[in-house]
């Protein structure tokens, strides 16, 4: 497979999809790893420009959650210490973003953890949000799982312009990976966001377990949501999750998925999340494989990257981290 010419095809207009035959892209004999980079690298030159998107979040709500996602450490189903508290005081909250509003990010989300935010918890979320929006020159996203219609409407109106709901996987895998909710929960939710008029952060986690057409699986049922941003997390094993022993993904398989999550979806964002630093220089090849955003700062419970490394590294590249107009 000539993948300097797909990607002119993709940018020419073409556009991949389930009805394809696209094992070739992890066809380790005919599909050569550099060769799928640089061209994923063109259509993201071409198609996205130079500009790479920096997000960052807090952990507005921890622990305790009732579902029992294997490879989480806040399920109160796995017994890993993490520290546990309600919904966080408002205003700090609003200081830690403007904190990363004068640091230059572009995106801030509260992220909490459990089934859904409901009652009181929602309430002050919502004013939480009302607040940055009216203090915070920074784009403002959410995520705060399976929410009703009713409710992505009110956080909408909020200020809030993106919901992250992760599918985690493919829809053959994610009974393996949760069965307290459903892959169908995960398709419902991401599509309410969408009729309350969010953009939509989607995407998932590459090592646990899954074969290639799981990640390929993946990529198509994104594209096909017409997903705006994709968030690809490396497994980075937590002791007290039932999947705490499996080996760690290599670099070349992250940047193999990164690059064809990119042709797959050409004009998304291809956000490098968790395990970054399974990767030498923390992800740095990825940027030009087909990423074009990141999160950065604090992770939820594993270690994220320096907010002024990351700007320096992408700066050094060539890359273009000021601030843009809304998404």
């Amino acid at each position: 497979m000539d993948m300097i010419k797909l990607a002119d095809e993709i940018i020419g207009g073409k556009r991949l999809s389930r009805e394809d035959d696209l094992t070739f892209f992890f066809d380790f004999d005919n599909c050569n790893l550099q060769n799928l980079c640089e061209g994923a690298d063109k259509i993201r030159k071409e198609l996205c420009g130079n500009h790479v998107d920096l997000c960052t979040i807090i952990n507005g709500r921890s622990g305790r959650c009732g579902e029992n996602c294997k490879f989480c450490a806040q399920s109160a189903h796995n017994c890993t210490g993490i520290e546990e508290y309600d919904f966080l005081d408002e205003d700090k909250i609003v200081e830690d973003c403007q904190k990363h509003v004068r640091q230059g990010v572009h995106r801030y989300s509260i992220v909490t953890a459990g089934r859904n935010l409901s009652g009181e918890a929602f309430d002050k979320a919502i004013s939480a949000y009302k607040r940055m929006d009216k203090e915070c020159d920074i784009e403002l996203c959410a995520s705060h799982g399976l929410l009703t219609q009713e409710q992505f409407n009110k956080l909408h109106e909020s200020g809030v312009k993106m919901y992250h709901s992760n599918i985690e996987t493919s829809k053959r895998n994610f009974p393996n990976i949760c069965t307290t909710h459903t892959y169908e929960d995960k398709i419902r939710n991401i599509k309410y966001a969408q009729n309350a008029g969010f953009s939509v952060c989607s995407g998932g986690i590459i090592g646990m377990g899954e074969t290639w057409e799981d990640r390929l699986d993946m990529a198509i049922s994104l594209s096909e949501l017409k997903v705006a941003s994709i968030p690809i997390n490396a497994l980075m094993p937590i002791k007290g999750t039932p999947f705490e022993n499996l080996e760690r993904i290599s670099s070349d398989d992250i940047l193999r998925t990164v690059a064809m999550f990119r042709y797959i979806n050409p004009t998304a964002y291809i956000r490098l999340a968790a395990g970054r630093n399974l990767m030498p220089e923390c992800g740095k090849s990825a940027f030009v494989s087909g990423a074009n955003a990141t999160i950065t700062g604090d992770m939820l419970t594993t270690s994220g990257n320096n907010i002024e490394q990351d700007k320096k590294m992408l700066d050094t590249m060539g890359f273009d981290i000021s601030k843009k107009s809304k998404f």
